[in-house]
């Protein structure tokens, strides 16, 4: 028989073999010969059996996990070799969701979402060919991998994935073989090299700290990253690679410029260029004008004229040559007669224009818009400049918490028996009395006998208990028992907050303003209309709390502090005083080192006081138990517990001050919508003040 009719014969039995009506499952046929076509017409078949079907197709084991159910459909319309048949088969199990992975040499229909995990084959470099589920190791020269995630995540199926190496600066992804194909050609064509390289662009005419700033926001404008910081294509976020820097360096004034791509490069250099103009007449020339940004331009202006007298050199009239080859004309101090000789002010340090040299300068400050007025050659200018950019920094801030914990604790017991009594009768003619009368804690019998007939006294406090007998139709009292125990206890907590600039003196007081007397007259001789003429000299003192620091930053991060803490206030018992008020003070002036951040004590109060006294009949008032009821005792004890703590926090940026503000605020505002009324139909005033939400400025 010829050959090709065996191989059509064998063909149409497979193809009968593999055709069965819905629903039901085929029997395994006999594995056909290698690279044998065969027809396919499956209907809505069972995956199982299609599985096992393919199997015998091309020879190998495959396994069903037991969650991969359902139907499918899949047909040829000729033979088709048994690896199209495979990857046909492939590509219809990748649309219900499943896929097949290698695992060992066993092959596993598995659910797309657990592929990834179930093993496959990794590959570095060019993707392999097919539809199967493999891993790939794109590793990257000069792009980013962090920059193509966002690109490519949109191209790769759902349940897969893309991780990237920041060690390695590679992209490993997980998908279909076909797919990584497309994605590699993508990554090349992403991944080429750019004009990363700093170019050094030198300055003529123009100071490069003026001119870097203008040039990055051109830039920016034209298309560069914009945006506050953070923002997706803002400076501050993404790859440093793909962001357009512009830094002036001020000691050899230029431009160093690195771009991501040499079209942005020729943009820097062109508006340089143009930039970098010589002045052409009508401009300034000498005179310059410096608007300072943190600085004060009074202070300023002190602080650089001193610089140039100090610079002034060693004889009068010989000036100090400057940094780029200029001569500063500022007078040193053996300047001063020659300057004075010449019409000049020693103070400001400067000298008249007629025996100044042709390099001299002047520097005057205007409060009005906080600038430098400078009349200077240009090296010189450049020399003074570099000094008011490094001077004309933002200043930090120093945010003071201060903490002054009070808890006192007053205890006071009181005991004792006082009687009275008459020995003998009322007819005869000496009577006796006899009794105890004591004054400790409160009022004695006596006295309180007598002012209770008249109704003008009131027993002592605590619990009285007493006799009273009637003598000649009177009332009197013959014995008085007396106990009283006091308990006082306070807590007092006071929280002052502070914010400052660095070694600047910031002060609060939390207090009243209260009026002492310092003097007082009356005329005790009477005018001719009958009055006189009194007056009071007062003098007023804030009374409360107050505080008062001065902070410094130093270098390693501590910080020193110039402190004053005082707590006061009035004796209540003085206030309608003839000889006028007291007034309690706890005060602390001193100066400490904190880190910043630590919590630091500054002084403290720890006084324990113990007070006792006792009246007793001697002898009698000794005895056990029967002793009491001749003795009268009183004891008390008083503690104050006081400490002071301080706690510095270092404000460098804006971002560490929008925090501390919105812990603070958010603080603030929490509290005044838990004070809100409720709601009431008998009193309708609702809806008390309240903060609104914080929104921090934008950033520039």
């Amino acid at each position: 028989m010829p050959l090709y009719l065996i191989r059509s014969l064998t063909g149409l039995l497979i193809a009968i073999a593999c055709t069965q009506a819905p629903g039901q499952s085929p029997k395994p046929p006999a594995r056909p010969a290698a690279r044998e076509p065969v027809t396919l017409n499956f209907s809505n078949a069972e995956i199982e059996a299609v599985t096992r079907t393919m199997a015998s197709i091309i020879g190998r084991d495959i396994v069903v996990d037991p969650r991969v159910k359902g139907t499918i459909s899949l047909s040829t319309e000729q033979p088709v070799p048994p690896q199209v048949a495979y990857e046909n088969f492939l590509g219809l199990l990748r649309l219900s969701g499943y896929t097949i992975v290698d695992s060992g040499g066993l092959l596993k229909v598995v659910p797309e979402a657990d592929a990834k995990l179930q093993g496959g084959p990794v590959s570095v470099g060019t993707a392999p060919a097919g539809t199967q589920l493999v891993t790939q190791i794109f590793r990257l020269t000069h792009e980013s991998a962090n920059n193509l995630v966002p690109v490519l995540r949109p191209l790769i199926s759902p349940n897969n994935t893309i991780n990237v190496s920041p060690g390695t600066n590679a992209l490993i992804i997980t998908d279909y073989a076909d797919n990584l194909q497309r994605i590699g050609r993508i990554i090349a064509a992403l991944d080429i090299a750019s004009s990363a390289d700093v170019e050094v662009l030198p300055l003529r005419h123009t100071l490069a700290a003026d001119l870097a700033p203008v040039v990055q926001r051109l830039v920016d404008a034209s298309g560069g990253p914009t945006g506050p910081a953070g923002s997706p294509g803002s400076p501050g976020s993404g790859d440093a690679g793909t962001r357009t820097t512009v830094i002036a360096e001020v000691r050899s004034n230029t431009l160093l410029v690195r771009a991501p791509n040499a079209a942005r490069l020729h943009l820097i250099r062109t508006l340089v260029e143009r930039l970098d103009a010589s002045p052409t007449a009508g401009t300034t020339g000498n005179l310059h004008v410096v608007y300072l940004k943190n600085a004060d331009a009074t202070r300023l202006a002190v602080t650089l004229r001193a610089a140039l007298a100090g610079l002034g050199g060693a004889g009068a009239g010989v000036p100090a040559q400057g940094l780029t080859g200029g001569t500063l004309g500022g007078p040193g101090a053996a300047q001063t007669g020659a300057m004075q000789a010449a019409g000049g002010s020693p103070a400001t340090g400067t000298i008249s224009p007629t025996a100044a040299p042709s390099t001299g300068g002047q520097i005057q400050a205007d409060p009005a818009t906080n600038a430098l007025v400078i009349t200077a050659a240009e090296p010189q200018y450049r020399q003074l400049r570099a000094v008011i950019d490094r001077l004309d920094t933002r200043r930090a801030q120093v945010f003071v918490e201060s903490l002054i914990a009070e808890v006192n604790a007053d205890k006071a017991a009181e005991f004792g028996f006082q009687w009275q009594n008459l020995l003998g009768g009322i007819n005869s003619s000496d009577i006796g009395v006899g009794g105890t009368n004591f004054t400790t804690g409160g009022a004695n019998i006596i006295g309180l006998s007598q002012g209770a007939a008249s109704g003008n006294t009131l027993p002592s406090p605590g619990l009285n208990l007493g006799a009273v007998r009637q003598v000649n139709g009177t009332y009197v009292l013959s014995a008085l028992a007396r106990f009283l125990e006091t308990k006082a206890d306070g807590n007092v907590l006071s929280t002052p907050n502070l914010l400052t600039l660095d070694n600047e003196e910031a002060r609060i007081v939390i207090g009243q303003n209260v009026p002492f007397v310092t003097g007082q007259y009356t005329n005790a001789t009477t005018s001719s209309t009958g009055s006189v003429n009194p007056f009071q000299t007062i003098e007023r003192r804030d009374v409360g709390l107050t505080l008062r620091v001065r902070p410094q930053i130093n270098e390693n991060g501590t910080v020193k502090m110039q402190i004053f803490q005082e707590v006061s206030s009035v004796q209540p018992g003085s206030v309608n005083s003839t000889s006028g008020l007291i007034t309690n003070k706890r005060s602390i002036e001193s100066t400490v080192l904190v880190d910043d951040g630590a919590i630091v004590v500054l002084g403290g109060l720890l006084q324990d006081e113990y007070a006792g006294n006792e009246q007793k009949v001697p002898g009698i008032g000794d005895m056990p138990l029967l002793g009491r009821l001749f003795k009268s005792e009183t004891r008390s004890r008083k503690k104050t517990n006081l400490m002071v703590f301080l706690r510095p926090v270092v404000v460098r940026d804006a971002a560490r001050g929008d925090a501390l503000t919105l812990d603070r605020y958010e603080l603030m505002r929490s509290k005044q919508e838990a004070a809100q009324p409720k709601p009431s139909a008998v009193v309708p005033v609702e809806g008390s003040p309240v903060l609104p939400p914080y929104t921090a400025p934008p950033v520039r």
